[in-house]
């Protein structure tokens, strides 16, 4: 393997040991913060940190909403929706191909598509756009999960965690270099959602 590969490898089991660690704590609040200061830390020191080089230098962490304990869900997918197949280019292996497979209703807050990343293994994707994009969230939105790259919470029999407070922002938020799959439109929300990762003063990171 060559040097770039092996360092991608380890970012990718230390992310997934990171969401094992969340997924195992009984507090969900601990396991945020648990969650946040590994991701602070793979951000600021790892090889195959999306940040730029001038980003990690003064690196202060990345900014977040309080803690809402009422945004955290244990919720069923339900299944009985129209497949629809969506094909998302980006700059590595000419894209990615997505199967809406569900929804997830997440109270009085959001109704969201459930995707599945088609290709090899493959894996679930549950981004969001809220009211917040462009505002105090990137403009094409975060991630809730993408199981693919480690980014799941657990559940069982079907049903999905889904916290709102992990949400996070995709690689293209940091650097112009990266493309990322973005929240197609039944994953957008017009209510601003006061939870998980936050643009920094000033809007963005280069």
């Amino acid at each position: 393997m060559t040097g770039v590969t092996v360092s991608l490898l380890d970012w990718r089991r230390r992310m997934a040991a990171l969401y094992a660690e969340v997924r195992a704590d009984r507090d969900p609040e601990s396991g945020w913060l648990r969650w946040r200061a590994g991701r602070d830390a793979l951000l600021a020191g790892h090889a195959e940190s999306p940040l730029t080089a001038a980003a990690r230098a003064g690196f202060p962490g990345l900014p977040f909403a309080p803690y809402d304990p009422s945004l955290r869900f244990v919720v069923p997918v339900d299944t009985d929706v129209e497949p629809v197949r969506l094909g998302v280019a980006t700059t590595d292996e000419g894209g990615v191909v997505l199967h809406r497979i569900g929804r997830v209703t997440l109270g009085e807050v959001a109704r969201l598509d459930v995707w599945w990343i088609a290709g090899y293994a493959g894996g679930l994707f549950l981004p969001l756009r809220d009211g917040s994009a462009g505002d105090t969230t990137y403009g094409g939105g975060r991630y809730l999960l993408d199981t693919l790259k480690g980014a799941d919470l657990g559940g069982d029999g079907g049903r999905l965690v889904v916290d709102l407070n992990l949400a996070y922002h995709p690689s293209c938020t940091y650097d112009p270099r990266w493309t990322c799959p973005l929240a197609p439109e039944g994953n957008r929300v017009d209510a601003v959602i006061a939870a998980g990762e936050q643009l920094p003063p000033g809007g963005s990171w280069y």
